[in-house]
Parts: C-alpha cells; sequence; structure tokens
C-alpha cells in the first residue's frame, strides 16, 4: 500500500532540516563576520536545490520558518530570491553582475486587459527608457518580447532561475532573446490586474547596475528616474492598452516588483467592481453595502469583500483582497482600524474611497471556503455565514473577475 507523504514529512527531511538551523542560526549572528559564514552555507545548499529543481524543499523550509521565526524567513527568502533573480558569469574575460527586472504595469479598465506578443517599436521604446532613466552607464540588457499576465509569469525560485540564465547570455552578448513564448498559459480575464515586461540587466562587476547607485554628476535619485521612466514609457504603454487606465512602477528586482504590484493592484480591484457594478446594475457606490472578512485555516491567508445593495442581505459579488508572505494578522486584530498599515484599514480606505461608506467588519477567521460546485470562493454575510455570491437575474450573464 502506497503511503501519502505529508508536507509534514517533507518539512522533516534532513535538507528541509538544515535550511531551517541554518537560517535561524543567521537570524541570530551578532555580527558581519558570522553572517557571511551562515549565508555562505545558505547560497551553497539553496544553489543545489536550484541547480536541481528541487522547489519542494526550499518551499517547506520557507513554511517552517515562516511559522516558528519571522525574521529566520525573512533572510531565508531573501537569499533564495537573490540567487534566483541574479548571477554572475563571465564574458570575453569580464565579470558580469546580471539582475533580473520586473517592469510593473498596474491597469484596471472596464474591457479587458491585453497580454502576449510585445511589438518590436515597444520593445525598442523599452529599452530606450531603460537606458536614459534607469540603467548606470556600461549596461547592458535583453527583454522578453512578451508582456506578462501574472498567471504566465515564473512563480518559483527554480523558474526563475531558469529565466534568469537565460536572459543572461542574451543581455551580455547582445544576442536574441531565445525563450519558447508559444505556449503560455491562458489569462483569465480579470478588470485589476497588473501586467510585466520581464528583462535582464547586467553590469560589469563592481560597476553600478541602477543610476541611482553611481556618483555624482551621474547620480540620479529614484524619484527623478520613475519620473523619466513614466514620461518616457506613458505613450507606448497607452497604445499597447487601448481602454486602460495605469500606473508605471519604478523597474526593480524581480521578486520585489511582483509583491509591490500586487499590493498596488488590491485597491484598483476594489474600485474596479464598484464601478463595475454602479455602470452595470445602475447601483451607485452610496447604495453598497459591504461585508469584509479574515480567511485561513490558522491564521488570515486572505481577506474577503462582499458587495451586497443597501438593505439587501443577498451577496452580489466579491473581491479577495490577499495577504502576502511577508504580511501578517494577529488573530486578536483582524478588524482592528487603529493601525493604519493593517490590511482591513487599507481595505476599508479603499472602500470609502471608492464611494462606499457602509462597511461592516467581522473579528471571526473564516474557514477558507470554496463552492463545492463550481469552485468559486465563498464570501461573508453580515450574520457570519460564508455564502456564494450571485448577480441579480438581470444582470449580464459573462460577469468579470476583479481578482
Amino acid at each position: 500500500m502506497a503511503v501519502h507523504r505529508t508536507k509534514a514529512s517533507q518539512r522533516n527531511s534532513p535538507e528541509v532540516e538544515k535550511l531551517v538551523a541554518d537560517a535561524i542560526s543567521l537570524a541570530a549572528s551578532g555580527s558581519q563576520v558570522e553572517d557571511r559564514f551562515w549565508e555562505e552555507r545558505l547560497n551553497v545548499r539553496l544553489m543545489r536545490l536550484l541547480k536541481s529543481q528541487n522547489q519542494n524543499v526550499i518551499d517547506a523550509a520557507l513554511d517552517q520558518t515562516f511559522r516558528i521565526n519571522t525574521v529566520a524567513f525573512e533572510v531565508l527568502a531573501d537569499i533564495a530570491e537573490t540567487l534566483a533573480e541574479s548571477l554572475r558569469i563571465e564574458h570575453e574575460g569580464q565579470e558580469w553582475d546580471v539582475l533580473l527586472l520586473a517592469m510593473p504595469i498596474v491597469a484596471h479598465t472596464r474591457y479587458q486587459i491585453p497580454s502576449g506578443p510585445l511589438p518590436v517599436g515597444i520593445i525598442e521604446s523599452t529599452a530606450q527608457a531603460l537606458h536614459s532613466a534607469i540603467a548606470s552607464t556600461d549596461t547592458r540588457l535583453a527583454i522578453v518580447p512578451w508582456l506578462y499576465s501574472i498567471d504566465q509569469m515564473p512563480h518559483s525560485h527554480c523558474q526563475t532561475r531558469i529565466l534568469t540564465e537565460s536572459l543572461a547570455s542574451a543581455a551580455i552578448s547582445g544576442k536574441d532573446v531565445k525563450l519558447e513564448l508559444r505556449d503560455m498559459s491562458e489569462t483569465i480575464a480579470v478588470l485589476a490586474d497588473p501586467r510585466f515586461i520581464i528583462a535582464a540587466l547586467s553590469a560589469p562587476v563592481g560597476s553600478p547596475i541602477f543610476r541611482w547607485q553611481a556618483e555624482p554628476p551621474a547620480r540620479q535619485e529614484r524619484g527623478v528616474s520613475l519620473i523619466g521612466w513614466q514620461n518616457a514609457m506613458q505613450e507606448p504603454i497607452a497604445s499597447l492598452l487601448p481602454g486602460c487606465e495605469f500606473e508605471l512602477l519604478l523597474p526593480e528586482a524581480y521578486f520585489t516588483n511582483c509583491r509591490l504590484a500586487d499590493k498596488h493592484v488590491r485597491p484598483l480591484s476594489i474600485r474596479a467592481a464598484v464601478n463595475f457594478l454602479e455602470s452595470t446594475l445602475g447601483i451607485l457606490p452610496a447604495g453598497l453595502s459591504c461585508v469584509v472578512g479574515a480567511f485561513g485555516e490558522e491564521q488570515a491567508d486572505e481577506y474577503r469583500i462582499s458587495f451586497s445593495a443597501k438593505g439587501s442581505s443577498e451577496v452580489m459579488y466579491g473581491v479577495i483582497w490577499p495577504l502576502y508572505d511577508r504580511e501578517s494578522v494577529a488573530s486578536d486584530a483582524l478588524n482592528d482600524l487603529s493601525d493604519d498599515e493593517s490590511p482591513i484599514k487599507k481595505i476599508c480606505d479603499a472602500l470609502h474611497d471608492a464611494g462606499v461608506e457602509d462597511v461592516f467588519r467581522h473579528a471571526m477567521l473564516f474557514d477558507p471556503e470554496l463552492c463545492d460546485d463550481c469552485g468559486a470562493p465563498l464570501f461573508p454575510d453580515r450574520s457570519g455565514e460564508a455564502v456564494h455570491a450571485e448577480m441579480p437575474d438581470d444582470a449580464p450573464s459573462q460577469q468579470p473577475l476583479f481578482h
């Protein structure tokens, strides 16, 4: 009889335990000398796992450190991400540092946000904008000729490392990017969603990669670089995303910008939902009532927001506000508005900014239930039940998603 291997058995494997132990030791280190010792140990272990595509061990170690020592989780996650999104490579006797960049475009629309192949003109405009506003002198780059949706992005450290290696040689040698892009997963139609242009940016070892790293007079602060990037890319991206409103974020390291874009899109999801309900059902924002509840198994993993017509108990629609791996909420603070940085405060602020004033907050943690029939997430009603969101019978049959 086959024995099912649970997550617990994976977490307790020797490889996992060694990663966890080294991460805890690094978190407890009291000097840079000791830091370097533990960092090198973790670098060797993680690189071995990346090369063997053993993502399960990395995930299990991250999961265990997140539960028992958040500082150790931070240092382990930072090193794993660094190894996945950067590398050092030699080309014609010169060593180069290479960093995988994500260039987020946080968009929302009443129609559809495009994704897919990038026209040559957009690639050229992106390269020119990077060199003029973001990249330091003596840098080289390679741009993937694809506008990514979040569904199409590499999601694991191992997948990201493969992409970084593929782009590194193209960036330094100036050759064409050779990636298989024909079998990209289909993009889910969402009315508020990030899009990404991905590139590898390289510089000779010891030289700055970004303009804000350079010495004066070449130095340019991040804020100035962002304005230059936005000005240069506004027109090309507008032509790429017709009918969309969008915000261009500063090009930065891959994992940092994936998290940042995800966080930026959350309030836009609420605004898009409110706009859709107004245009589809004729209900003004002031005529909406919302219920907010935290969902998760042992701790809050996400908040779910229900939309109803004011005076009605029927949930018409719902939006999910996910919490990411470096966000956490104490079980006794799930509906606490006293902390301006808390997720529930940001959700309520986003609802108020969208014109919704009637907001009810649950203090309990809901089970992350899905509909048994269709797999859709269930949303909280005012009485504390998790229910299926159902649009009125006279609403359009094809409903967009906002999360």
